[in-house]
């Protein structure tokens, strides 16, 4: 078997650039020769992993199935992919820092003084070919956050350095940068770029590849210039323009060659390419629709929308399967509940969707919105604390249980029905207080979850630390709330719903089905609400 190949994809000029979504439209034009691709993301912060920040410092906390917290990256990767991404594809300096520091605490290292250079960027060199050794990747997409100049990114820039003189014809750099049109010239300028390549050859890198995002068109000559200063081959100087899908860019990609470049510079077969289920899905998402449907996500960082990027990914999925043009509406929890205007609010929705978060701010204007879409029969979608909302919110409005809430926001209630329950979870699953990862629901016949994925036993990944209350459970159901799904021991709530004679589509899940939808195969709950939405349209 030919040995891994490893692309490095680096990042200049400015943050933010689409590097996750360059490093995935080149694993899919790579898998689409027929090719076995992995993408992994290195994150220069110090953090052990993405699960205690706020989301509105780096966005979405994704979950992979083996239950590790990981960049919102990984979304795409797995999204644009169809992969399953794992611990091993999301590495931090906290991570690599800890690996070596627990090395030196049991003496793997006899006694040696512990340095940046060789020892931490032996342990990033080591993760770098962790997954290309053990499961024989074709190709290893190694991205690397930060921008090229961050003090913080010079170990994994260090570490590239020494693999790519290591592997030498195994390996390359993209790099990606940004061309910025500055309107009082009226014209693009190339040279931070420039700086940014020098800046990068002057740690020990020539890129092989150069990816410049612009957004107006880069000329044959200016992308010349930029090929002779860069010292990059013409054919490899690549434009990016700004795209009206992020699942255009494969496509953008393939018509300039970049996959061509790739393999001839690594010395890879040129395989035929079987692009035409990714060119219809891509039709697919861009035609304009004549049903319009309009969603209202009920958050509190509403105004980052990278926070809950793969629930707006997994609505436009849907929203296409059902051939109708998506508006989403971002409603602040937190300040509706302030404001009391849920009906101004949410009288011009479609659907209402409550994702997950923790914590206790605007927990009351999630379970305000939630009232509304149960009282006026407004298709309903909770996940995870958005499921536990609407059992708060029936548990005190339908059930007689005044102050009904969650331990974890009011400790002192007379009625938790949310709580921890710790002493459900058997030993030999994941255990503890934190349900983290892919776990088994099974499914009720005569539901709407039965109805939407034709399955009597799913798979989801969770990630929650509280759960519907069992001793109060009995009580909640024989007031109308019905349970849609349970682990197969019966023991812990997966999804609520009501019945559809009740109203036409509530239905609140523990998991994340948003990490599961695929722009090919769009999430059957999504799929379902988005359906129920352009159903009950006024």
């Amino acid at each position: 078997m030919a040995e891994t190949k490893y692309i490095f994809v680096t990042g200049g000029v400015a943050s933010s650039l689409g590097k996750g979504i360059i490093s995935s439209s080149i694993g899919k034009l790579l898998q689409a020769r027929g090719y076995s691709v992995t993408i992994q993301k290195f994150d220069p912060y110090i953090n052990i992993d993405p699960g205690t920040l706020n989301p509105y410092e780096h966005g979405e906390c994704y979950v992979t199935v083996d239950g590790h917290e990981a960049d919102l990256d990984l979304g795409h990767y797995e999204r644009f992919l169809g992969i399953q991404t794992t611990k091993a594809n999301n590495i931090t300096t906290g991570r690599i820092y800890k690996s070596v520091i627990d090395k030196e605490r049991r003496g793997d290292y006899l006694g040696k003084t512990i340095q940046v250079i060789p020892h931490i960027t032996d342990e990033i060199k080591r993760n770098v070919k962790l997954l290309g050794n053990k499961y024989k990747f074709d190709f290893v997409i190694t991205e690397i956050g930060g921008t090229v100049g961050d003090i913080e990114s010079l170990p994994y820039l260090e570490s590239i350095r020494q693999l790519k003189w290591e592997l030498g014809k195994n390996a390359l750099c993209v790099h990606l940068t940004y061309v910025p049109y500055l309107a009082a010239a009226g014209e693009l300028k190339t040279k931070p770029t420039q700086h940014s390549v020098k800046e990068l050859r002057s740690i020990g890198i020539a890129p092989d590849i150069l990816v410049c995002r612009s957004e107006k068109p880069i000329s044959k000559e200016m992308c010349e210039k930029m090929a002779m200063f860069c010292d990059v081959d013409p054919e490899a100087v690549i434009q990016n323009l700004t795209a009206e899908s992020i699942y255009e860019v494969p496509m953008m990609m393939e018509e300039q060659g970049l996959d061509t470049v790739v393999l001839k510079k690594l010395d890879m077969e040129d395989k035929p390419k079987d692009m035409v289920q990714w060119h219809e899905m891509v039709a697919r998402i861009l035609k304009k629709y004549d049903n319009k449907v309009k969603i209202a996500v009920v958050g509190k960082y509403v105004e980052l929308h990278d926070a809950y990027i793969s629930i707006a990914e997994s609505l436009k999925h849907a929203a296409v399967a059902n051939e109708a043009e998506l508006e989403i509406k971002w409603v602040n929890s937190e300040k509706m509940e302030e404001d009391n205007n849920v009906d101004e609010m949410l009288n011009d929705v479609d659907g209402i969707l409550v994702p997950g978060g923790f914590g206790n701010r605007g927990i009351e204007g999630k379970i305000m919105a939630i009232q509304y879409a149960r009282e006026n029969k407004i298709p309903f979608f909770g996940i995870c604390l958005g499921m536990q909302c609407a059992v708060i919110e029936y548990a005190r409005h339908m059930c007689g249980m005044e102050g009904a809430n969650s331990a974890e926001f009011d400790p002192d209630t007379k009625y938790p029905v949310i709580d921890l329950m710790p002493e459900q979870v058997d030993v030999e699953e994941k255990g503890g207080t934190m349900r983290l990862g892919l776990y088994p629901c099974k499914v009720y016949p005569g539901t709407l979850t039965e109805k939407a994925y034709g399955a009597e036993l799913i798979y989801e990944r969770h990630r929650h630390r509280y759960e519907v209350n069992n001793a109060l459970r009995e009580q909640i159901v024989e007031k109308g709330l019905r349970i849609g799904g349970t682990l197969p021991n019966g023991r812990l709530v997966e999804i609520v719903e009501l019945p559809e004679d009740v109203h036409p589509w509530f239905l609140g899940a523990q998991f994340h089905p948003e990490f599961k939808s695929r722009p090919t195969n769009p999430h059957p709950l999504f799929r379902e609400f988005i359906a129920a939405a352009l159903r009950e349209q006024k």
